[in-house]
Order: structure tokens, then sequence, then C-alpha cells
């Protein structure tokens, strides 16, 4: 029976990580994962993030992008490209050789370290003294190993409608969605979240007729509303999508090559519409399926999440647990910190997490992004506050690439001008979120932000003109 110091269940972002760290730290470390490839016939580490998330998402709307962009923005740069085809079959051939590359990565980097990488599904089997057993299950061939720690990172899935099951065929999941070799004419959207905006403006934009549909009688209720309804303006109003919220949703019936769906609008009023494709996308829910818990007495809460205290320690003794399958925000790179955390907490070290400073980000176009504190929240909390904005219509940087849409807000304590929340819609604003982060970290204030010097024409002088605003001194606004 083989034994480690730590064995890994998952190899997503948070486990993979995890699983590195752990062998950097001189730990004896396997990572188990039972991720195959899209052909279905080899092991694909990296999780849903690598083979069915964040990665192939970015590959596609990335692709819709310059589609878009060759249709109806290269003329106004003196480009003239005549009639634009566009190939959907080809952009999921490069999609799938993006993804192929990224999760042999994850493979070269547990050989650099030496990670053992153990291909199955892993469950607990029970303890031998203080050492737990865990089952590998690799196509009904078992093994037992034996760890000193375990770390379980087996993520999320999506979350399932009662109304309809996924076949990914008529209709799909986030995998499905990202495997269409053909544009649907009519495709719609449950779901108005990171998955539903994001797949739905890739078809959009390459020529399907999209309808979003949205339980939430909000859109985008966890950001800071002034940058949702700046966003929903440019989804709907400029880009064509339909979202419509406070509905729902009835019967779902896929027959034939189209799927009918009946619901009732937010003010009554009984409705019917047939897509050629149903992409569900109502969130994600803990994977614990076959973890075999009950083992072990691994305790999950009501939702089924594995319960963890703020260094992420289970109720057991040197079982942790990270990423989307414990509290918090479903994110990689939420998951990739725990696991690192974790890993260095195994060794004795103090690493710390504030959970309050994660960035999120929607990729559209143009992208969503904050960190902090909305309005809203501070509103509610009873903190009083002074707010910077600053619009991307006059950034030079902006108006040379054409994406001169957006807005940058800042939001700081009134009295001692500390950051509380940066919010922000605009091009690549992905990016320009990590000096919020940042500041965040670091306690910085507005001021200190405004005291930095930005280079000269970028976007980020749009933050820096936010926080100038903060404190009433905006230079061009």
């Amino acid at each position: 029976m083989s034994q480690y110091d730590v064995v890994v269940i998952g190899a997503g972002p948070g486990g993979y990580v995890a699983a590195i760290r752990a062998a950097q730290l001189g730990f004896k470390t396997a990572c188990v994962d039972a991720g195959v490839n899209k052909a279905g016939n080899a092991p694909a580490l990296g999780g849903t993030c690598l083979n069915v998330g964040c990665i192939p998402s970015k590959a596609l709307l990335q692709s819709s992008e310059h589609f878009h962009a060759a249709q109806h923005e290269f003329a106004e740069h003196g480009i003239n490209v005549g009639d634009v085809k566009f190939d959907a079959a080809k952009m999921i051939e490069r999609k799938d050789a993006i993804v192929t590359k990224l999760t042999g990565g994850v493979k070269f980097l547990f050989q650099k370290n030496k990670v053992t990488s153990l291909f199955g599904t892993a469950s607990f089997a029970g303890k031998n003294g203080d050492a737990y057993q865990i089952e590998v299950d690799n196509k009904g061939e078992k093994t037992v190993i034996e760890a000193k720690h375990v770390i379980v990172a087996t993520g999320s899935v999506p979350r399932p409608l009662p109304q309809v099951a996924i076949d990914n065929v008529n209709v799909l999941d986030n995998e499905g969605a990202l495997n269409l070799t053909e544009v649907p004419a009519k495709l719609g959207v449950i779901g108005s979240g990171v998955i539903g905006l994001e797949m739905g403006s890739v078809w959009n934009r390459v020529g399907a007729e999209v309808t979003i549909l949205e339980a939430a009688p909000t859109f985008l209720a966890a950001a800071d509303q002034q940058i949702a309804k700046e966003a929903f303006k440019y989804f709907t109003k400029e880009q064509g999508l339909s979202i419509e919220l406070g509905v729902k949703i009835g019967d779902i019936k896929s027959e034939g090559k189209g799927v009918s769906v009946a619901y009732e609008t937010a003010a009554g009023e009984a409705k019917t519409e047939v897509f050629d494709k149903l992409i569900v996308a109502i969130g994600r829910i803990p994977n614990t399926k076959g973890l075999n818990a009950e083992a072990v007495g691994l305790e999950k809460d009501e939702r089924g999440f594995i319960k963890v205290d703020g260094e992420c320690r289970t109720n057991l003794p040197n079982v942790w647990a990270i990423g989307d399958v414990v509290r918090g925000p479903m994110l990689a790179h939420k998951a990739s910190d725990e696991g690192v955390a974790v890993a260095e907490r195994i060794a004795g070290q103090k690493p710390h997490i504030d959970f309050n400073n994660v960035p999120f980000v929607i990729y559209t176009d143009p992208e969503i992004a904050w960190v902090g504190k909305t309005e809203e929240q501070l509103k509610a909390e009873g903190v009083e506050y002074k707010k910077g904005t600053s619009g991307f219509g006059a950034n030079g940087r902006a108006l040379a690439m054409g994406k001169a849409k957006g807005t940058v807000k800042v939001l700081a304590d009134a009295k001692t001008d500390r950051i509380l929340g940066v919010h922000m819609i605009g091009p690549v604003v992905s990016e320009l979120v990590t000096e919020g982060v940042t500041a965040l970290e670091f306690f910085a204030s507005s001021e200190d932000i405004a005291r930095i010097i930005h280079a000269h024409p970028t976007l980020s002088e749009v933050v820096h003109e936010a926080a100038l605003a903060a404190d009433k001194r905006a230079l061009h606004g």
C-alpha cells in the first residue's frame, strides 16, 4: 500500500496548486483525479476550469469578439475585409487545442514537482491509526493508498433544473454550450449569471438570437447596481441580447430539433418560446458524490458543502477542504489561494487570506469586475462613505482601441479615506481590478491611488481619475 504525507482529491485549480505547493514544501504528495479529455479516452487534469469552464469559455469569447469586430468595427480603422464568414467548428477546434495544451501543462508541472498523479475516483475507505485510507477506483480497478493529510478539492457541478434533463444535444449545461459546432438560430439561456451572460454573448456575436430568462428580479444582484444597470443597457439596447428578469419557469419540452420553454413574466403574462438550443446556467452545487464522506464522519452542511473553519480545516484532524466544495465564492483563483494556504499550514506556516478581497470578473464585452463592498452593501451596513467615478469615454487609450465605454467607481470611507470597494465595467477591466485588490489588501486610501503616477495613455488612468474624484479633485471630469 502506497503511503503519502498529503493526498489531494481533485486536480482543479485548487487541487493541483495545493499538490504542487505541498510537494515544494517537501511532502510526499499524490493527487487523485477522474477527469477525462473531450474524447473520453485519456485523463485530463485541470478540473472544470481548464476543461469545461474558465479557459475554454475565454477562448470562445475571444474568437467571437474577433468575428464581431471584423463585421462591425474594422471599417472605422480603414480595414475592409469584405464578406466575413464564421466557422463554428474551427472556433471549437481552436478552443480544444488551448485546453489540451493547458491540461498537459498541469501534467508537466506534476512531473517537475514530483507529485504522483493517480487517475480514478477517490473515496474515503476508513482509517489506519492516524492515517486516512483512500480508495482509488480506475474504471473498476481499485487500489487503496494512505495519507497523513487529505485535501478535498472536488469542486462543483452544474445545478440541475427539475423541469428538464441535460442531454447536451438540445438542452445544454456549460460543457455543451462550449461545444456547439453550428450557430443556433434561436438560443435560450436560463440564468443571467456569469455562465449565462458569457455563453449568451459568444453565440449572440456570431449570429444567434439570444433570449436570457432570469428568475431574480434584479440583474447581477451581487454587483454594484450602478455598474449592473450600465451593463444591462449595453447588453440589451446595444448588443441585442433579450434579458427577461423575474420570470417563473414552467414546463420545458425537448422535442425533435427544438426546445419549448413555458414561463411567466414578472408582469404575470404567460409565454412560451421555442429555441433551437437551450443552455441551463442556474448556478453550481458542491461535488461530493462518491466521496464516501460518511465512512470517516466528514461533516457537510444542509446545502452539501463540506464544513470548514476560516483556515479550511474540516471537523476531522488533518482533513482539509478547499474551493467550490466549501463556503465562499466559486472562483478558480479563490480555490488556488486556499490550496496554497492549506499546504503551507500543513507545513506549520501561517498564511493569511482575506476573503473580502477576492476579485470577481465577468468576461463579457465590456468586461465587468469588482472587489470589496458595493454601494448597496455600505448603505445597508450604515457605513459612511464617499465615492468617485470616472468613465472610459474620454480616455485616450480606450478611444484608440475603439472601446470607450464603461465606468470605474471607487468607494472609500468618509472619515479615514480607506478604500472599501472598487467596481468597474469597461475594456479589459479584468486586468485593471488587480489595482483595487492590491489597494484593499494593503489598506490603501483613495489618496494613495490618486498620488500614484499612472502611465499615459493607459486604461488605468480611469482608475486614477476615479480615485481623484473620490476626493472631489478630478482633473478630467
